[in-house]
């Protein structure tokens, strides 16, 4: 079994973390561990999150931020923690269970399945058979959102927002993380955009080949979310944000770490063919 870390972002979620969920997807599955990334909550999710490492240090670890910076670099400092342990796989998952836990063995059994893949993205779609409750607002926005994204970055992906996703723990997504995001509330697009300009500036076009959007079977909007429909204008003006930093012509492009190492992290790569070694601080009203 690959070994997978999932990282889970917190912020005041101490009546909202459905901690036997997480106690009973753990016991069922022990290659895969959660490093909960406590943002400077202001409510119990500390206690909560201590009772948890306590019970399963090794299934559960806790990631303290001393304030509230947002879920953005909260995900980030937490894979950069994560991807420390040199695990197969790193990923991110909603705190709110929005997507199942049930799933992530699924997303494992891709990237198992296929080595050529560096991600795996959860995408809502509206299927028969499967069981996706979005408000309609929100997924007519999230439709907008995602046909404009899909045009500026010239790659045809369904949906960038999902709070589900998994990666290949090798040097070119550790060097995705490396440096904080320009942006606060799409930073799922700004991953995307540093991958495409990353592998421009090494002269490689295969970034599509390396993404697996997986329609998920279950899905729901859980009450207490943090994104407003007005925050779609917000997540607008980032996009350009993007687009003027790592897509625009005649941009620098930002350059991939160096292949073994990213900030003091010694990453060797996973591959089931072992002969393929070669590689070509935010407030909580900004909280998605």
């Amino acid at each position: 079994m690959p070994r997978t870390t999932i990282v889970v972002p917190c912020y005041n979620e101490a009546k909202r973390l459905d901690v036997d969920a997480f106690r009973g997807f753990a016991a069922e599955n022990r290659a895969q561990r959660f490093l909960f990334v406590n943002d400077g909550s202001r409510d119990a999710t500390g206690a909560v999150l201590d009772d948890l490492r306590r019970a399963d240090p090794d299934a559960f670890t806790v990631h303290d931020l001393p304030r509230n910076v947002g879920k953005a670099e909260a995900v980030r400092c937490g894979l950069l923690h994560a991807l420390a342990d040199d695990p197969e796989f790193v990923g991110y998952w909603d705190a709110d269970l929005a997507t199942p836990l049930g799933a992530i063995p699924v997303f494992t059994a891709v990237l198992e399945a296929r080595p050529e893949l560096e991600m795996v993205f959860g995408a809502r779609v509206r299927l028969l058979g499967r069981s996706i409750e979005r408000r309609p607002v929100r997924h007519l926005l999230g439709r907008i959102f995602a046909t404009a994204v899909s045009c500026a970055l010239r790659i045809s992906i369904y949906d960038t927002q999902c709070g589900a996703k998994l990666f290949r723990a090798t040097p070119e997504i550790v060097a995705l993380f490396r440096e904080p995001f320009a942006t606060r509330w799409i930073f799922d697009v700004e991953i995307l955009a540093r991958l495409i300009a990353n592998r421009r500036a090494q002269g490689l076009t295969t970034t599509p080949e390396s993404i697996y959007e997986l329609p998920l079977t279950q899905w729901r909007d859980v009450p207490g979310s943090k994104v407003k429909p007005r925050d779609f204008a917000r997540a607008t003006l980032e996009f350009a944000t993007i687009y003027w930093k790592y897509l625009a012509p005649r941009r620098q492009p930002v350059l991939a770490a160096p292949p073994t190492e990213v900030q003091g992290i010694v990453k060797r790569p996973h591959f089931a063919d072992e002969s393929r070694r070669s590689f070509p601080d935010r407030t909580q009203a900004d909280r998605p």
